[in-house]
C-alpha cells in the first residue's frame, strides 16, 4: 500500500503538469458586475448570474424575512421535520410559473438531477443522453443501473438509430435526455424534433433547463414554453442558481411525478431541507423573473448578447443561437489556463474551462454575459480578446463534438 500522502501528491503534481491544476479563489465581494479577489477588481464574465439578481435588493430582503422567521437552518430532511414553510411556498412558486402540475426543490441542481434519475429508472431500463450533457446526468444515469446509450451532440439521427435499438430491446422504460441550452458551448437542442421522436418510440423526456430557465419564452420559462412543448416534456429540470439568483434545483411536472420522487429520489429524502434564507431568496427571484423589471433586464441581457457577437466576429467561433453563454475555444488546457490569466492582468475576469468539464483538445474561455454588463464592458472585454488572439495565435476554429 502507498504512502497516502505521497500518492495525493503525486497525482496533484501530474494535474499540474498537465495543465489541470485548479485552486480556489476567495471573492471577497458579492456577485455582480464587477468581483474583487485579493483586494483587486474584476469585470466579471464568468458567472450564470444572467439577470443580475443574485445581489438584488429583493431577494437580500426576501432571505433576511425568511432568517428572521425560521431561523438559519432547517433541522432535518423534508420527510422528517424539515419541511417549512419557505419550501412549499416555493414549489408553489415553481409549479405556477413553470404551469405543471406540481414541482419538487433540492438543495443543488446536481441533487435535483442526479437523484431524479436515479429514482425515474433501473437496470431494466435504459438512458438515451446528449453526449455534453452536465456531470450529474452522466452520473445519475450510472448510479441508477439503467443502461447508458449516448447519442452525438443534437444529432437527431445518432438519437433515431439508439431508439430503434431500445425499440428492441426487452420492455423497459426508456428515458432521453438532453439540456435545453449546454452549458459549455451555449448551443441549443433541437428539442421540438427530439419530442417528436420521443413520442415515435414511446420513450420519456428529461429536459435540463438550467441555462434557459428565466430567459426564454414569452413568460421567461425556458426554451420548453418558447417552443410551446410545455405538455410534451414529462420532466423539467433546472436550477435556482443561475438566473433566478438565489440556490438550489428543482424538478417541475406533473403530481404524480413529483409524488414519485418525494418517495423514490434518494438525494431529496436523505439530504437535510435546504435553509429557509434560500428557498425564500429564490420565490423572490421567480417573482423578479416574471415581473416587467424581469422582461427589462432580460430585454438587456440579449441587447449585450448581440453586441458581443458582432463585436467578436472574426475572433472565435461563437455560438449561433442567442444565448449568454459564449464559448472562445483554445484547444490545449494550459493555453487556456495562460490566456485567461492575461485576461486577469487587465481586469477582466474569464475563466478557463478544461477537462474532464469538456473534453480534452477543447479547453476554452467560457464568457458569459448579464443585464449588469454595460456596452462600454463588452467592448472592453472583446478589444482584449483581439490583443489575446495576437499574442496567442489564433483561437481554434471548431469545436469537435
Amino acid at each position: 500500500m502507498p504512502n497516502f500522502d505521497e500518492s495525493i501528491a503525486s497525482d496533484l503534481e501530474a494535474l499540474r503538469a498537465s495543465g489541470l491544476w485548479r485552486e480556489l479563489r476567495t471573492v471577497d465581494s458579492p456577485q455582480g458586475r464587477e468581483i474583487s479577489i485579493g483586494g483587486e477588481h474584476f469585470l466579471n464574465f464568468s458567472s450564470n448570474d444572467y439577470l443580475g439578481l443574485a445581489n438584488s435588493e429583493g431577494l437580500k430582503e426576501a432571505s433576511v424575512k425568511a432568517l428572521q422567521d425560521f431561523g438559519s437552518g432547517s433541522g432535518a430532511s423534508r420527510l422528517i421535520c424539515g419541511s417549512l414553510k419557505p419550501h412549499s411556498d416555493l414549489e408553489q412558486r415553481l409549479a405556477e410559473f413553470k404551469g405543471t402540475e406540481a414541482a419538487l426543490s433540492y438543495s443543488s441542481g446536481f441533487l435535483a438531477s442526479f437523484g431524479s434519475i436515479q429514482a425515474l429508472v433501473g437496470p431494466n431500463d435504459i438512458s438515451v443522453i446528449d453526449k455534453l450533457v452536465h456531470a450529474s446526468i452522466v452520473d445519475g444515469v450510472r448510479l441508477s443501473g439503467a443502461k447508458m446509450r449516448i447519442f452525438k451532440h443534437n444529432d437527431l439521427n445518432s438519437l433515431s438509430e439508439i431508439l430503434w435499438w431500445a425499440d428492441r430491446q426487452p420492455k423497459g422504460r426508456v428515458l432521453i435526455i438532453t439540456e435545453s441550452i449546454f452549458s459549455m458551448d451555449g448551443d441549443r437542442a433541437p428539442l421540438r424534433e427530439i419530442v417528436e421522436l420521443k413520442e415515435k418510440h414511446g420513450a420519456w423526456l428529461m429536459v435540463d433547463e438550467a441555462h434557459g430557465t428565466g430567459l426564454y419564452g414569452q413568460h421567461r420559462r425556458g426554451v420548453i414554453e418558447e417552443l410551446g412543448l410545455s405538455e410534451r416534456v414529462e420532466v423539467q429540470m433546472g436550477t435556482l442558481g443561475k438566473a433566478i439568483g438565489a440556490a438550489g434545483g428543482y424538478i417541475c411536472g406533473s403530481r404524480n411525478l413529483i409524488d414519485y420522487l418525494i418517495n423514490k429520489a434518494r438525494s431529496f429524502i436523505f439530504s437535510t431541507a435546504p435553509v429557509p434564507a434560500s428557498a425564500a431568496a429564490a420565490c423572490a427571484g421567480i417573482d423578479m423573473v416574471r415581473s416587467k423589471d424581469g422582461e427589462r433586464r432580460c430585454g438587456r441581457l440579449w441587447l449585450r448578447v448581440r453586441q458581443l457577437q458582432e463585436e467578436m466576429t472574426g475572433i472565435s467561433q461563437t455560438t449561433q443561437s442567442l444565448s449568454a453563454i459564449n464559448p472562445i475555444i483554445i484547444g490545449s488546457e494550459q493555453m487556456a489556463v495562460d490566456a485567461s490569466a492575461l485576461l486577469r492582468q487587465n481586469h477582466c475576469f474569464v475563466p478557463a474551462i478544461r477537462y474532464p468539464t469538456v473534453a480534452r483538445g477543447t479547453a476554452r474561455l467560457r464568457l458569459t454575459l448579464s443585464a449588469d454588463h454595460t456596452k462600454n464592458d463588452v467592448q472592453l472585454v472583446a478589444g482584449e480578446l483581439r490583443e489575446l488572439r495576437r499574442l496567442v495565435g489564433s483561437f481554434k476554429p471548431t469545436i469537435e463534438k
